[in-house]
């Protein structure tokens, strides 16, 4: 073997090595238990209606308009773009429905779009 030429070593026990410092590690972490149990208690959910759907969109779309506060109490900066798309989705809602609401569902769709559209233009007139 001349001086110019380069010795190549090598080391047929890597993946065995590194197959045992793979054990290693994992017998040192604490089993995890099969089911993880949750970390809260489960909340007991409103029953799925169209009031609850409409409750829910019309809380998103007042927090769009800045009119509901952040859990730290300040009130958002509008977003009036996501406010009139909850908006629409909420006409849509009526135009899908319409003929298979009880009369009361129908009130109070039309009422709430109503008190939205009133606070959209309200928000959007502010200087």
């Amino acid at each position: 073997m001349s001086d110019d030429e380069k010795k190549i070593i090598i080391d047929e026990d890597w993946k065995s090595q590194v197959q045992a410092e793979k054990e290693a590690a994992q017998a040192r972490q604490p089993e995890k238990p099969a089911v993880e149990e949750p970390s809260e208690p489960e909340m007991d959910l409103p029953p799925a209606s169209l009031a609850t759907l409409v409750s829910s969109l019309m809380s998103q779309t007042l927090y769009a308009l800045g009119q509901l506060p952040e859990p730290d109490g300040q009130y958002p900066q509008p977003e009036l773009n996501l406010a009139r798309h909850l908006i629409d989705t909420l006409s849509v809602l009526e135009e899908k429905t319409a003929g298979n609401l009880s009369p009361e569902e129908k009130q109070m769709l039309s009422e709430v779009l109503h008190q939205l559209r009133m606070g959209y233009v309200a928000v959007e007139r502010r200087p």
